[in-house]
């Protein structure tokens, strides 16, 4: 019996080690929703150092098309499913599901360091002073040009010239016989796609979304010269499908050497000036956004960044994910392992003051200027009561965006007149204001 005592005292001893050490091994899976972008791709590459630094923590990713990605974790945040413990999630969401609850506020304690954070970055992603997102990376929107097809044309590019001037050299440079087409612009449907563009443009002929009685705006004369300039310039000089294009499509042509020109996001720069990525890196020039009438809006800004939702279960885990993935050390990961060109920017003071960068990036200059340039506070000629460049930041504009992204990329491909195009989006977006309470 003593013998028994003993041997079953050693095995129950036994059994609790084992538990404890596998209590002490046990992993905490978080899920990451992110979109199928350049520097969203790296940090997946990236991620077993994380995972290396934290060893109880195992990430797995579920990388999405900007609009499924959209579609997907305000469904998750909406409903309260919990699908995702970590979102890509941009300037629009962050206040706005912020102010609701949405999401919890980002840990800035410690040594992370949220003041280096860019002003207006750090703004944006706020609701009431508080950080509801951590920029991965920021952006504007800029020119980006073939020097040498500009010059052989005999034409110049210079800071904030007139869109008139654009197209000029649009035309210039279009070669389609030689698989060169003068102007690339976003033509593919959706409020952060085609009407991102749409809006920067329409802002600089001096259109607005709505008026200080949030009346929609969209059938103004300055929309319909807007949207008739741009399907009229890139039907006449873009490339063949661009209704279909958007960020992406739009980056693989202009590395093909497709495009003469391409007005985007700044993060494309350093794809188009990497040589592994484009045949055309050491051929690219930079300038500031075109305009109209207004250089109020005419560029855009916008940060992709990292949030938490308040239904997550694995709250701590998720944050400390984020603060390696939004910190400077990543930052420096990145510029070790592929190069100071290649690294997320638009988000930090020190990313711009690092000598190593400045040497590396020859877009770093022409990107920050247009980053504090944009004032999402004041874009648009005309008094308007919303917040946000190419967007309202209210929650109706998600679906108003997205059915005006519809009409326009229509007008595009030529299956309605501009007129018919604004004219349904302006009726569909008053109705959505009035059943919002709006008027």
């Amino acid at each position: 019996m003593q013998r028994l005592t003993k041997k079953t005292l050693s095995c129950a001893v036994s059994v609790a080690a084992c538990l404890t050490a596998a209590s002490a091994f046990a992993e905490t899976q978080i899920t990451v929703a992110t979109v199928n972008n350049g520097h969203m791709i790296e940090m997946q590459k990236l991620t077993p150092e994380f995972e290396k630094a934290n060893p109880g923590i195992k990430v797995k990713w579920v990388t999405l098309e900007e609009g499924v990605l959209r579609q997907n974790v305000t469904q998750d945040i909406a409903n309260k499913s919990g699908l995702y413990d970590v979102m890509t999630i941009g300037m629009y969401e962050a206040p706005i599901w912020g102010e609701r609850g949405w999401l919890r506020e980002i840990d800035t304690s410690g040594n992370y360091d949220v003041n280096d954070i860019l002003p207006s970055i750090r703004g944006g992603l706020s609701y009431d002073n508080t950080l509801y997102a951590a920029p991965f990376y920021g952006e504007s929107s800029m020119v980006m040009y073939r020097k040498d097809l500009v010059k052989a044309a005999g034409m110049e590019i210079n800071d904030r010239d007139s869109w008139t001037h654009i197209r000029d050299v649009a035309a210039a440079v279009h070669d389609p016989d030689n698989g060169v087409y003068g102007i690339c612009l976003r033509g593919k449907a959706g409020w952060g796609d085609n009407m991102a563009l749409m809006t920067t443009i329409a802002n600089s002929f001096g259109a607005r979304w709505f008026d200080e009685n949030w009346k929609p705006q969209l059938e103004s004369a300055e929309w319909k010269k807007a949207v008739s300039f741009y399907v009229d310039t890139l039907s006449k000089y873009g490339p063949p499908g661009s209704s279909s294009n958007s960020f992406n499509e739009n980056l693989a042509l202009f590395n093909e050497g497709k495009c003469g020109m391409w007005i985007d996001a700044t993060i494309a720069a350093s794809f188009v000036t990497d040589p592994k990525q484009s045949k055309v890196h050491d051929k690219v020039g930079f300038a500031q956004s075109p305009y109209a009438v207004s250089q109020k809006g005419a560029n855009w800004l916008w940060a992709w960044a990292l949030g938490i939702p308040a239904a997550t279960k694995h709250s701590v885990e998720a944050q400390k994910f984020v603060r390696w993935a939004t910190s400077k050390q990543y930052i420096n990961l990145v510029g070790k392992t592929n190069g100071w060109a290649a690294v997320p920017t638009g988000t930090r003071t020190s990313t711009y003051e690092n000598a190593k960068f400045q040497k590396a990036a020859v877009f770093a200059e022409a990107e920050l200027k247009a980053i504090n340039s944009a004032n999402p506070n004041d874009s648009t000629m005309k008094p308007s009561p919303y917040v946000g460049v190419q967007f309202a930041a209210i929650p109706e504009f998600q679906a108003i965006g997205t059915t005006a992204g519809q009409m326009v990329s229509g007008a595009l491909s030529g299956t309605m007149s501009v007129e018919q195009a604004l004219q349904s989006a302006n009726r569909s977006a008053d109705r959505q204001m009035r059943q919002a309470g709006y008027y």
